[in-house]
Parts: C-alpha cells; sequence; structure tokens
C-alpha cells in the first residue's frame, strides 16, 4: 500500500497535496509525466491550508494533513486561484473546517461564489494585505492573468516561502516534491511546456509580477504543480524572464500535415534551408505530434513554417486546429511562412498565411508548389527562401 504523508518543506510548514499519476490531457495538451495538485499547510497558532486538489483527489488531501493535524482544527483556508485543481475540494475541507475562515481576492470570491454557489466566511485581501497567523505573517500580491483574473500569491515572510500558485508550475507526477530531487533538465523542459501552453498569451503580466515579486527574500518557491523550488530559484527565474519577453533563439520549426507527400516534400526543403542558415529546426508533422509538444518549441523560435495541401477548398483540419491554438496563445515578434503543394485551386496556402498575419507574424512570401514538386521547382524555391532568410 502507497504510504500518504505530508511532507515538511521547513519547519511546521507541508506539502499536503496529491499525486494524479494518470492525467495524460491537460486543459487540452498532453501531460505525459501526469501532475500534482499542491496544497500546504502552515502549523501556527492559527493553522493554515493554502489551496486544495482535484475533487477525485481530496481523501488524499485530507489523509496528509491528517498526518500533521486534525483537519477541523484549520483555521484559515486560502484560495490563491478559483480554478478546481486548485479549489475543487473546497467544499468538503470547508465542511470538515466549520469555523475556518476563507482567504481570497476580491476576484476570486466572485469567481468561488460562481462556482461552488456556498455562502462561506470570506475575508478577502488585496495586494500588500497582510495576515498574521502567530509567529508568521502571510502577505498577498494579485498577480492578475497569471493566468486568471483573480490569481494570488501568497508569502510567508519569516520562511521565506513564496505560494506561487500557477507560476513556475510544471506537470510532473513523482514522489520527489523538490527541484534537487530530479534532472534539472527535465523539470525545466515541463516548466517550458507548461508556460508555452498555458501562461504564454500573459507575458506583459508575468513581466509585472516579476517585477513585483523581485523585491521578495525567497528561499521557496511552492508551486501549485508539479516540483517546489528550492535549490534551481535562479534557474527558472532566469527562464520566466526569457520567455515572457517573448526572446527567442535562432531556431526554425516547420509544421505542416501532408496527404501524399508533396507538401512534405517542400517542408524537408525548407529545413534544408534553414539548416544551410545556421538555423537549429524542429520538423513536425502534425499526424505525429500533438500540438501542446509543438508549442513548446515554438516558445523560442523565430520562424514559425507552417504547411498544408488543400482539401475541399480549405486547410487540413489538423493544421487548422494547430494555427487556431497558436492564434490563441499569441507569441509575439515571430516571422511566419506559408508553404503547400495543392491540385487545382490551392486556397490552404493563403489561408495559412492570413492566419499568421492575424497571429501578428511578419510573413515571408509563401511557398505554393502545384502537384508534386519538381526538383528545380525546389531548387528554386530554396534559393529564393535563402535569401529572404535572416
Amino acid at each position: 500500500m502507497i504510504s500518504i504523508k505530508a511532507i515538511q518543506i521547513k519547519e511546521n510548514v507541508y506539502w499536503v497535496g496529491g499525486i494524479d499519476w494518470n492525467i495524460r490531457n491537460f486543459h487540452g495538451y498532453l501531460t505525459q509525466r501526469g501532475s500534482t495538485y499542491n496544497a500546504y499547510l502552515i502549523i501556527d497558532e492559527k493553522i493554515t491550508l493554502i489551496d486544495t486538489v482535484k475533487h477525485y483527489l481530496f481523501d488524499e488531501m485530507l489523509e496528509r494533513i491528517s498526518d500533521v493535524i486534525d483537519p477541523a482544527d484549520i483555521d484559515y483556508v486560502i484560495s490563491n486561484h478559483v480554478e478546481q485543481d486548485h479549489s475543487g475540494s473546497l467544499p468538503e475541507i470547508m465542511e470538515i473546517a466549520t469555523k475556518a475562515t476563507l482567504v481570497t481576492s476580491p476576484n476570486g470570491e466572485k469567481g468561488l461564489k460562481a462556482h461552488f454557489r456556498e455562502d462561506w466566511n470570506y475575508r478577502i485581501v488585496k495586494s500588500g494585505d497582510v495576515l498574521n497567523i502567530g509567529k508568521r505573517n502571510l502577505t498577498f500580491v494579485q498577480t492578475p492573468m497569471v493566468h486568471w483574473p483573480d490569481n494570488m500569491v501568497t508569502y510567508l515572510e519569516e520562511d521565506k516561502i513564496l505560494f506561487s500558485n500557477d507560476a513556475f508550475g510544471q506537470h510532473i507526477a513523482s514522489t520527489e516534491r523538490f527541484d534537487d530531487e530530479l534532472p534539472l533538465g527535465v523539470i525545466l523542459e515541463e516548466a517550458r511546456k507548461y508556460y508555452a501552453n498555458i501562461v504564454l498569451p500573459y507575458g506583459g503580466q508575468v513581466q509585472k509580477a516579476l517585477g513585483t515579486l523581485g523585491g521578495l527574500d525567497v528561499e521557496v518557491i511552492a508551486t501549485s504543480h508539479g516540483l517546489i523550488w528550492r535549490s534551481n530559484i535562479p534557474a527558472i527565474l532566469n527562464e520566466y524572464q526569457k520567455w515572457s519577453t517573448n526572446a527567442t533563439e535562432k531556431k526554425a520549426v516547420i509544421v505542416y500535415d501532408t496527404m501524399w507527400n508533396a507538401t512534405e516534400i517542400i517542408a524537408e526543403s525548407i529545413s534544408d534551408v534553414f539548416e544551410k542558415k545556421g538555423y537549429n529546426v524542429r520538423f513536425m508533422d502534425l499526424k505525429n505530434n500533438h500540438i501542446s509538444d509543438i508549442m513548446t518549441e515554438v516558445i523560442t523560435a523565430k520562424y514559425i513554417c507552417v504547411g498544408s495541401p488543400t482539401l475541399n477548398n480549405n486547410l487540413m483540419p489538423s493544421v487548422a486546429s494547430f494555427l487556431t491554438y497558436l492564434k490563441g496563445l499569441a507569441p509575439k515578434d515571430r516571422i511566419g511562412l506559408a508553404f503547400g503543394s495543392y491540385g487545382w485551386s490551392g486556397q490552404s496556402i493563403g489561408q495559412v498565411e492570413q492566419y499568421l498575419k492575424d497571429c501578428g507574424f511578419e510573413t515571408l512570401e509563401n511557398i505554393r508548389i502545384q502537384y508534386i514538386p519538381e526538383e528545380d521547382q525546389l531548387e528554386e524555391m530554396k534559393e529564393k527562401l535563402e535569401g529572404n532568410i535572416l
């Protein structure tokens, strides 16, 4: 039987969350490593629980809390974020902790009431407000749109712990709890995927949050998903700084679908040109690569090349799906290239180009080749493209 115990972060501060070993789709992107929903318990004169877990992991969270104290003794429950991977067990814990006050932001109160329709005892806090729980003080900082309007973080001054909610998180299910217990490369890769697929549209808000939080003395970043940061905090802060400013590398991502391999042949020739120009290339067929994995590469790519044959006067559905997803996540300062093969009408290439323009990208002249590309057509295309790439 798996042991379900609280894990101490610092003296009288515990992780009491839940491990979701089998989740493979979260917000529409692949979570091949599963996830955790991190909740935290602070033992002081006033016992405080920070966030909860998805509803189906409530019993696991409750057992971990019970490993430390009687859950009925909880005085404060802090809800940093309304979304139900963090608030899903609120009804159950509030029913047990009948004397508890629910602490949240103004938008948090609105969201929780809309979700649960419960008249709990709320205490509304704003940026700079402080909650004394005995020997410790909790300071609240609102971080709206990182990544919902209600988001806030909680700072435990005496222990120098930042309870960062979704910021700096990763979807990793493991019995290891800290960033020095798994390979750093794996953790940063999952953090990049998380940022690319959830936080990317809110770079400006992330920049503001980083500026606000930069003045805090932080020894531990206690995230709401994945590993807790204690040994590699500068590494994740540096990555967030790059991602939130849309910094790119000398890298091209080539994304396409193909029916009879003609569009794939064009994609291969485009790849040759970028490699010749010294770019790192990611070659990603939509039949075999999930859009969330593609976005994890897009986040650091300067060029985004998208190809589709024409099907019924339109895009291939897989390409349309990717472009819709790309537009919603809104990476900035990219250069796009539309390409494809066609039989007699060829609307898809122009449609791809329009999507890329709608994303706000600068675009290169598109590449349209009828039927199967001839070698001389490919050579002409490559020569022209090479001259257009920075």
